[in-house]
C-alpha cells in the first residue's frame, strides 16, 4: 500500500496520467470540431472550446494533498469522466433546438472549469479549497453543467447508444458525487463548506 500510495503521489505519474487523459479530451474535441466543419453548429465549438480548457487544466492539474485509494471511487471517477467520450454526432434529433441547451451547459462548465482551475480532478481527492465564483452557488457545479450539456445533446443527436450512455452517466455522477463529498469532509474545512452551501447542483432543489 505504501509503494501504491508513492507512486499516486508521484509527480512523474501524474505528468504521465494527465497526458494520456489530455490526450483522450482533445480526441473528443477533435471529433467535434470535424463535425463543426460540416454543419457550422456554434453549440459544437462551444463544447471543443470546453473540452480543450478541460484537458489543458487536467494536464497542468496541482498534486493532491489526499487522494482516495477506494477502487471503487477510482473506477466511479474514471467511468464518470470518459463514458461521455462514447457520445457521438447522430444524424437525427428529437429536440434539434436542444442546441441551445447545450450552448448554455456549456458556458456554465467553462465557468466552472475556470472557478475550479488547477483543483480539477478525476479520482476523489482533496487539493485547494475553492468556495469563489460557481462554488459559492452550488458544490459541484461542472457535474449540473453535465447534466445539462448532454441532456441537450441526446435530444439533438439521438440515438439509442446515446440515450442509455446518458442514462449510466446520471446513475454515475450522482454516486461520484456522495463518493466525493465522503472523502472531502474528512476535511473540516469542507465540513463546514458544505454548511454555507448547502446545494450541491441546483440551488433550492439539490
Amino acid at each position: 500500500m505504501d509503494t501504491l500510495t508513492g507512486l499516486l503521489y508521484s509527480k512523474r505519474f501524474n505528468l504521465y496520467v494527465g497526458a494520456a487523459f489530455s490526450l483522450v479530451w482533445w480526441l473528443f474535441s477533435y471529433a467535434h470540431l470535424t463535425r463543426f466543419q460540416q454543419t457550422h453548429d456554434v453549440a459544437l465549438m462551444v463544447v471543443v472550446l470546453s473540452e480543450t480548457l478541460t484537458a489543458v487544466l487536467f494536464f497542468v492539474r496541482s498534486s493532491p494533498k489526499t487522494i482516495s485509494l477506494a477502487p471503487a471511487d477510482w473506477l466511479i471517477g474514471v467511468a464518470g469522466s470518459f463514458l461521455p467520450m462514447l457520445f457521438r454526432p447522430a444524424p437525427w434529433g428529437v429536440m434539434p433546438a436542444a442546441s441551445v441547451l447545450v450552448l448554455a451547459g456549456t458556458v456554465l462548465q467553462i465557468v466552472g472549469l475556470l472557478s475550479l482551475n488547477r483543483s480539477f480532478a478525476i479520482v476523489a481527492a482533496k487539493r485547494e479549497l475553492k468556495t469563489a465564483w460557481m462554488y459559492r452557488i452550488v458544490r459541484h457545479p461542472i457535474y449540473a453543467s453535465y447534466f445539462l450539456v448532454f441532456a441537450g445533446y441526446v435530444l439533438q443527436n439521438t440515438s439509442l447508444t446515446n440515450v442509455l450512455i446518458y442514462a449510466l452517466l446520471l446513475v454515475l455522477l450522482f454516486t461520484r458525487i456522495v463518493r466525493e463529498e465522503r472523502h472531502l469532509a474528512l476535511d473540516p474545512a469542507y465540513r463546514v463548506y458544505m454548511q454555507t452551501v448547502r446545494y450541491r447542483l441546483i440551488p433550492f432543489v439539490y
